[in-house]
């Protein structure tokens, strides 16, 4: 039996992102990475505020509230813009930058 290359070959999550980063358009792991970053700044955000409330300064509870803002404003510019461009594959993506694995006509037969 002889072992054929799968047509699809199978991306690590790290070199999706580092693809989504580099190449045009957005794939779904890095959308992923993206959401759980801006989760883990809304949680710093979070207790930043509970902090500030706690320490009664109202120009640091301006600040940080001002940040919330900020940071809501753009993900929801970010999905919206997603939802209209839609994702790309990763498999796009590498034939855009010339990495996809090259299938050679005669192996198919």
């Amino acid at each position: 039996m002889e072992n054929n290359p799968s047509a699809k070959e199978e991306v690590s999550a790290a070199t999706a992102v580092l693809l989504g980063a580099l190449a045009p358009g957005v794939n779904g792991q890095t959308w992923n990475t993206l959401k759980v970053a801006f989760l883990m700044l809304g949680v710093c955000l979070a207790a930043m505020l509970a902090l500030a409330f706690s320490a009664s300064d109202s120009a640091l509870i301006i600040h940080v509230t001002l940040l919330v803002l900020i940071t809501g404003t753009l993900f929801f510019l970010l999905t919206s813009f997603l939802e209209q461009t839609g994702l790309v594959t990763v498999e796009n993506q590498m034939k855009e930058m010339g990495l996809a694995p090259k299938v050679d006509a005669d192996r198919s037969q």
